[in-house]
């Protein structure tokens, strides 16, 4: 495996914006503005007013949005490309992560700005088509920002990778709840303005900050420690959004106050900055480890080990030579479709829970104040599940030694029980399943891209964890469209109310599949748990432990 970046030298200090730990912030930050994807609802009544949409044709529109948004193998493709060609290590390292973002701007700013022009009609009313194609440009977008900020900080942080990806996954999962606020503080429910908003902020955000988003090899610092410093800035906004959300929904804010709180809100944005600056000072004042000490992944060449996993899994013969697999290799293991099963069954229910939650709801007789209170904290429950998996389990891997996969079984029986709560149609079901199936939903988002990285390295993590991704829109296609939508359409006509089903039986067998697939995809993650733990033992418990104790020696 290549090196990347740069080493602090003796006498030699480099800059904050040339450290890792403002890479960090950049990527935070990046994140912050570019969960667009999950506000549909605040401007799909426009598209289907301003556009004479049926219900229908919107639901079309919004496919293509989950499509767009879980494709990324491109943006994979791309990141390894580019982190792959050139002259020196760190031309090689320049080149990467800031190509990707580019490549997301343009997109994000395309395909928003075209959605604008339509509603407004600056361009003539596009067909449904066009209109469909916009939306998976605008979404596509995502999937570059996604892949430039979680591969990087794989890198930046190899032994802390699970906490790294839990930051940059649980930022994006906030980012639906950041940009409402500025949508409610400063548009005042001007739906077309957001479009306009959505075209240019991140677009904007990320050009001005994807020249800081590198790779950094030096690794002569406390990781945990401020690695922690950011999660708690992470946890800090998620309560302060979670009280405005339900103070918002509660009494409502005058403007004066929506934009006060949103004034609050952006200053404990900025506090990864003070993070950063503090840890590239201690980062400065460190003297330069040995070249032995220095910390690597456990695919790494200079971390090999004499000892074989007792395996014939081709992936265990590569990581065990130093090599790193690439997308083809990948998917000649069964340990590649075993997450994709997994993911099919679990982000895929997740999904279509998440699309439905206003029907689910509105059957349940929740009032829309109730319904709308447990759509504002979906972010929030997305967001815990997001940080929280990746933190507890890079915590108990490094003290207990449990295998990655291991946490994957037990979230995925977390969200199957969820699954069951909505099935049940019990009072407070609807926010008892929302925050289980939240959570657990979210957690995948963190895991897998983590468990991939450890399995396949993270040469071509980015092409193999997006390609994984895609099961999200086929297992939502098939529980949204062929088992949600056919059986509540069944359960409407035996009522007479024509397409309105009232009654906990609208969605109860629905859940009850999903219920049941999401415990054979939680079965499968346990199989894959089996095949891996003793690679974990041997290889990636010992490499990330050799690692924290040269650093905390050093």
């Amino acid at each position: 495996m290549e090196e990347y970046g740069e080493r602090l030298q003796p006498g030699r200090s480099l800059s904050l914006l040339h450290s890792r730990w403002a890479a960090t912030a950049a990527s935070i930050w990046v994140q912050c503005t570019s969960g667009s994807l999950y506000t549909f609802s605040v401007y799909s009544p426009l598209l289907k007013s301003s556009l004479e949409y049926t219900q229908s044709t919107l639901d079309t529109v919004s496919v293509f949005k989950d499509v767009g948004g879980n494709v990324g193998v491109l943006a994979g493709l791309l990141y390894s490309l580019t982190a792959s060609r050139g002259g020196s290590s760190r031309r090689l390292l320049s080149l990467g992560p800031w190509v990707v973002l580019l490549a997301g701007a343009v997109q994000n700013f395309l395909g928003y700005f075209l959605i604008w022009a339509s509603v407004e009609g600056i361009i003539p009313r596009p067909p449904v088509a066009a209109m469909c194609s916009f939306m998976l440009i605008a979404a596509h977008a995502q999937s570059f920002f996604n892949t430039a900020d979680v591969v990087t900080a794989v890198r930046n942080f190899p032994g802390y990778s699970g906490t790294a990806v839990g930051i940059m996954k649980g930022f994006i999962g906030l980012s639906a709840a950041i940009l409402v606020q500025l949508y409610q503080a400063v548009f005042h429910g001007d739906a077309s303005s957001f479009l306009l908003m959505l075209a240019l902020l991140p677009t904007v955000n990320t050009m001005l900050l994807m020249w800081i988003v590198k790779v950094h090899n030096a690794r002569d610092g406390d990781d945990k420690r401020f690695l922690n410093a950011f999660s708690a800035v992470a946890m800090i906004v998620a309560g302060y959004l979670t009280v405005l959300i339900v103070l918002q929904n509660m009494f409502g804010y005058l403007v004066v106050l929506r934009v006060l709180a949103l004034g609050v809100l952006l200053i404990l944005l900025l506090s990864p900055l003070c993070v950063a600056a503090r840890a590239h000072q201690e980062d400065c004042q460190k003297v330069e480890l040995p070249s032995n000490d220095y910390r690597r992944l456990p695919g790494d060449k200079e971390e090999q080990h004499e000892e074989r996993c007792p395996s014939n899994s081709k992936w265990m013969d590569f990581r065990q030579r130093g090599e790193d697999c690439n997308l083809v290799q990948a998917m000649l293991t069964m340990e590649f479709w075993i997450l994709i099963f997994s993911m099919a069954c679990g982000m895929g229910s997740g999904l279509a829970t998440s699309n439905n939650l206003g029907q689910i709801g509105e059957s349940l007789g929740y009032a829309n104040e109730e319904v709308n209170t447990v759509l504002s904290l979906w972010s929030i429950w997305n967001f815990l599940g997001r940080f929280g998996a990746g933190y507890i389990s890079d915590m108990l891997l490094l003290s207990q030694g449990w295998a990655r996969p291991l946490f994957m079984t037990i979230t995925l029986a977390v969200l199957s029980v969820g699954h069951l709560v909505f099935a049940s149609g019990l009072p407070g079901a609807l926010y008892a399943g929302s925050v289980l199936v939240g959570v657990s939903y979210g957690s995948q988002w963190s895991l897998m891209p983590t468990v991939t990285a450890e399995i396949y390295g993270t040469k071509h993590m980015g092409t193999i964890f997006n390609a994984i991704t895609m099961a999200n829109p086929v297992g939502s296609y098939i529980f949204s469209v062929r088992v949600i939508g056919y059986i509540y359409d069944k359960e409407a006509a035996k009522t007479g109310e024509g397409n309105r089903c009232t009654g906990r039986h609208c969605f109860m067998l629905s859940f009850l599949i999903m219920a049941s697939t999401t415990l054979l995809g939680s079965l499968a993650a346990l199989f894959l748990y089996l095949r891996t733990k003793d690679f974990y033992k041997r290889v990636i418990l010992r490499a990330i432990r050799r690692g924290t104790t040269s650093q905390g020696q050093h």
